[in-house]
């Protein structure tokens, strides 16, 4: 049981406070369900695909940071993010919920947690409750923070046209290179890069918490923007 809690309690945390936090114009619960469902699925294809990474990763000849790049950015950053993407993109663009900006936020961080759940229940009951422990403050937020990046983007995509197609790849590529970076920084094992890997993190929950905040507060459905969108039918803003 403690091996199940430690691997699951740190996500159903993280669900339940941006889940929460959609505080104007909560999504339904069996919506956001089924993006969780189908984001702990995307394991199955990531790992497809690894296996042909690293089947040809010996013909690249890589060695030391090249590997080691490689490994955080296209094994794990590309691959993983690619998927958690493809969820929201396939099942809620074009979703009669998806209403609003903070939405994005809200979908692509349970198809994140999606992904996160899984690996969490690989890593803790293959290595341990220490490993749990440990996860619960880097992995397991560190998915969090990937699927809130990937979501503030993918709701300014939907809202603002005139972008779109920028807008969108930012949603994929921004979460890729934080993802790959935050590999890059515990596979390198270099002592200065692992000198930087608080503040990194301290830099992400910042910076999430502020496009949490911004799509919170600019939604269509808070009282106080009533004014704002009452000739309109869609928030451009």
């Amino acid at each position: 049981m403690l091996l199940v809690f430690l691997s699951s309690a740190p996500v159903i945390l993280l669900l339940l406070f941006i889940y929460l936090r959609d505080k104007y114009d909560r999504e339904p619960v069996k919506q956001v369900l089924k993006i969780l469902f189908f984001g702990m699925l995307t394991p199955i294809p990531v790992l497809v695909i690894d296996f042909g990474w690293m089947a040809i990763e010996p013909s690249l000849g890589l060695a030391g940071f090249g590997k080691v790049f490689y490994d955080s950015f296209i094994v794990a950053g590309l691959t993983e993010e690619t998927f958690k993407f493809l969820v929201i993109v396939i099942f809620i663009w074009k979703h009669k919920e998806f209403n609003e900006k903070f939405d994005g936020i809200v979908y692509a961080m349970f198809a994140s947690m999606g992904f996160a759940l899984v690996e969490n229940f690989l890593y803790v009951f293959q290595h341990g409750a220490g490993v749990g422990i440990l996860r619960a403050f880097t992995a397991v937020p560190a998915h969090a923070m990937f699927g809130i990046t990937m979501g503030y983007f993918f709701g300014l995509a939907k809202f603002t046209p005139e972008k779109r197609t920028s807008l969108l790849l930012a949603s994929l590529f921004v979460p890729i290179l934080l993802h790959g970076f935050y590999d890059f920084i515990l596979m390198s094992e270099n002592t200065f890069l692992l000198l930087i890997f608080l503040p990194y993190m301290a830099l992400m929950i910042f910076l999430s918490l502020q496009v949490i905040k911004k799509h919170s507060d600019n939604s269509k459905y808070n009282p106080k923007n009533k004014h704002l969108y009452e000739n309109t039918d869609i928030d451009n803003t």
